[in-house]
């Protein structure tokens, strides 16, 4: 750790909205950012360009004339699983590659949960989708989930109920998983694999039983020399036909705090076991009240930067410090509760059929909303002209069309807000033929 008075911090896959929430920090007058890969150029083309963003950000950082700080990032695959990778050569703090990959790794990381803590996890197994029959290999009972070993947003995950469900995902999966399969095999070259683990690379997927129920609850946390810490719990509600889809993420979650207590002590066990250390996590629960029972769904190796406006809103400051904190090998300092709100959410706009994109917002619009509504903050994934079948990387049921972080003071006036903020957007849609989205 440096203690020059301005930090070198290379944020890789960066974008406009998150660079702008880092700079707003207190503090940030300290950190110079340097972009290391723009996010568009992250996720371009038909798959991730893994092994040119790998040669390419080594080659930028080995050619930077002066100290190197930090190597940081927020974006799932690829840059949560590539930033061991980064950092490796430079000495910095960072999880080892081996530990993110027993998180990210979803067949490992199952694997691994089984080892430590098998009472909160569903069956599972391995399944390879292109061999002849693949529901030979399936030793979990329907209705279960399948999806990549590797994906992210609920890519190509399809609830299936019987064997006919089973054939039209299988296909999808055949057609689509090159996408993140391809560069996810070029990064596990660089990890020291189990020989069952690497017969399992990311053109296989996983199967698991239905824990879909109850409530879904994500912890945001870091471990700091050996040390876990949870700080916030932030409630994830879903919507559609098969409750696949996120609708909104609310802070601070309204699960009991003893379940909390209980999904943080299985957290600790989990994280201390694998050796992951000098990183933030988010880790994915359910609760089911009725059995009082919990359930881990999945864990990320990064802050989710969909919480980060949260945070801001009631605790008084982006997460994003936690993220900046640890890659510069300090213990996180995070505020509580010292927010401008009791309540805040990113509610995610979704449309469930395909539809031609007519109109969309103007700058002016939008700054004119944003005057109306002080804590709106509003990100549209859509252009005119185009279809919604064209967007990349949603999940298997909708088109996300856009994001909306509103602040509020309970959750009615965080509702209240979102429908009256989708109902003044000058945003028109005409309809198309269904598509099997």
């Amino acid at each position: 750790m440096s203690n020059r008075a301005v930090q070198n911090i290379f944020v890789f896959g960066a974008d406009e909205f998150n660079l702008a929430q880092m700079r707003s920090l207190e503090g940030a007058q300290n950190y110079r950012f340097h972009q290391l890969f723009h996010h568009r150029e992250v996720t371009a083309g038909p798959e991730f360009p893994v092994a040119a963003l790998h040669k390419g950000a080594l080659e930028q950082l080995q050619s930077f004339s002066g100290p190197i700080d930090a190597i940081v990032g927020y974006w799932d695959f690829p840059v949560s699983t590539m930033l061991p990778l980064l950092r490796r050569p430079f000495g910095l703090p960072s999880p080892s590659f081996d530990a993110v990959l027993k998180c990210e790794h979803k067949y490992w990381s199952r694997l691994e949960q089984r080892r430590v803590i098998p009472e909160y996890i569903p069956d599972f197994c391995a399944v390879d989708p292109f061999v002849d029959n693949p529901v030979q290999q399936i030793t979990v009972e329907y209705p279960f989930w399948i999806k990549p070993v590797k994906a992210a947003s609920s890519h190509l995950g399809f609830k299936v109920r019987n064997h006919a469900e089973l054939e039209i995902a299988v296909q999808a999966i055949r057609t689509n998983i090159f996408r993140f399969a391809r560069p996810f095999n070029y990064l596990l070259q660089f990890a020291e694999l189990p020989e069952h683990v690497a017969a399992v690379d990311g053109f296989h997927c996983i199967a698991e039983g239905i824990i879909s129920r109850g409530r879904q609850c994500t912890l945001e946390g870091y471990v700091y020399r050996g040390e876990v810490c949870v700080y916030g719990a932030v409630d994830s509600i879903r919507e559609g036909k098969h409750r696949s889809s996120f609708s909104r993420y609310q802070y601070p979650s309204s699960i009991p705090s003893r379940i909390q207590e209980k999904m943080i002590a299985v957290t600790e066990r989990f994280f201390t076991s694998i050796g992951f250390d000098d990183g933030p996590f988010n880790i994915e629960f359910y609760w089911e009240s009725e059995r009082d029972s919990i359930w881990l769904l999945e864990i990320n190796t990064r802050i989710s930067k969909s919480h980060c406006p949260l945070f801001r809103h009631v605790d008084g400051a982006s997460h994003h410090q936690v993220m900046l904190d640890l890659a510069l090998g300090k213990r996180p300092e995070f505020p509580h509760r010292q927010g401008r709100y009791r309540y805040a959410a990113k509610f995610m706009w979704r449309v469930y059929a395909d539809a031609l994109v007519e109109r969309v917002p103007t700058e002016d619009e939008l700054r004119a909303l944003g005057s109306r509504f002080p804590s709106a903050e509003i990100q549209l994934h859509i252009d005119a002209g185009m279809r919604l079948s064209e967007l990349k990387d949603q999940d298997s049921y909708s088109y996300e069309i856009a994001v909306i972080f509103l602040g509020g003071d309970s959750q009615k006036d965080l509702l209240q807000k979102y429908r009256a903020v989708q109902q003044a957007l000058p945003l028109q849609l005409a309809p198309l033929p269904k598509t099997s989205h």
